[in-house]
């Protein structure tokens, strides 16, 4: 997968055609009812991001979005903006080579879709497929199952950039809740259809970790707050951000690509609009990255 490139043009004619307006909530835009099969992980054997004539040097990038509870939202959020802004900034500031998009919408194992996720793109595609999601809205407050996205991208992904040039991909976890310290052997069955082991937090972090650069998006109104399991499992990978900045999400993840590649914070925020810059300083200095030399970025 990863044909074609993503233009405003089409987006402008999706957002029309889906009758998408700065108005429009969760429910306006997603309109499933129940889980397609085809983004069910029991029925995926492995999701691709290939090498192309249009893309010689594919980077993978995965986003995983929180459709529990409350956080409608920021699914709403991302469809009607964040995605948009998220590929703008990506091809004026070139972070990375050929970016290739896929999403996942996370829940609760007890929930009747824990997980879904869509195929690789680098076109409209990559919109549409986000907009065919279920946003079943389950899960409540209670902690929830970000590293599920971890195990699937660490047994059912295979991407060019790592196997023929050795460098990681990128995953990026967005919600506002805890993460359960475990997965049971009976949830990787029932969820994936594998014959596996319990995995906790921390494995399935170490797993994912070796095609993936792992980092979490933790939505909070408590400057102080990081998920006790979640910053155990990605040390220097957690960035926090209010509910009422999400807006700036775009930027959080163009910013981590840029300081994985040795920017420091300084030439980063260059980049961004002045009023903008303090709340993305502010969720970017818990990361620890280091550049080319080893030393850390910040």
């Amino acid at each position: 997968m990863g044909h074609g490139s993503y233009t405003s043009a089409d987006w402008t004619k999706l957002k029309a055609s889906s009758r998408i307006t700065e108005h429009s909530n969760d429910r306006d835009i997603f309109k499933k009812t129940k889980m397609d099969p085809k983004f069910d992980p029991k029925y995926i054997n492995m999701r691709e991001a290939m090498d192309s004539d249009d893309h010689p040097e594919s980077t993978p990038i995965i986003l995983g979005l929180d459709v529990t509870g409350s956080m409608g939202y920021l699914a709403a959020q991302i469809a009607k903006e964040g995605l948009h802004e998220t590929m703008m900034k990506l091809f004026s500031t070139k972070p990375i080579s050929d970016p290739q998009i896929m999403f996942a919408a996370l829940g609760d194992v007890v929930d009747n879709a824990p997980l879904q996720v869509t195929q690789f793109e680098s076109d409209i595609r990559i919109a549409e497929q986000l907009m065919e999601l279920w946003l079943e809205l389950g899960g409540g407050d209670m902690p929830e199952d970000y590293h599920l996205l971890w195990y699937f991208a660490a047994k059912h992904t295979k991407t060019d950039c790592f196997d023929k040039r050795g460098k990681k991909g990128y995953i990026f976890t967005i919600g506002d809740a805890e993460c359960h310290k475990t997965v049971s052997a009976q949830d990787i069955k029932n969820i994936f259809s594998d014959e596996g082991k319990m995995y906790t937090i921390e494995e399935l972090a170490e797993m994912a970790s070796e095609k993936y650069e792992l980092f979490h998006i933790h939505i909070t109104s408590h400057r102080n707050a990081i998920p006790d399991y979640i910053g155990g499992a990605l040390p220097g990978r957690v960035m926090r951000i209010s509910p009422r900045d999400i807006k700036v999400i775009p930027e959080l993840i163009v910013s981590a690509l840029m300081m994985s590649g040795g920017k420091t914070i300084d030439e980063t925020l260059k980049n961004w609009d002045e009023k903008d810059r303090p709340i993305i300083a502010d969720s970017l200095r818990d990361l620890k990255l280091q550049d080319k030399s080893g030393s850390i970025v910040f």
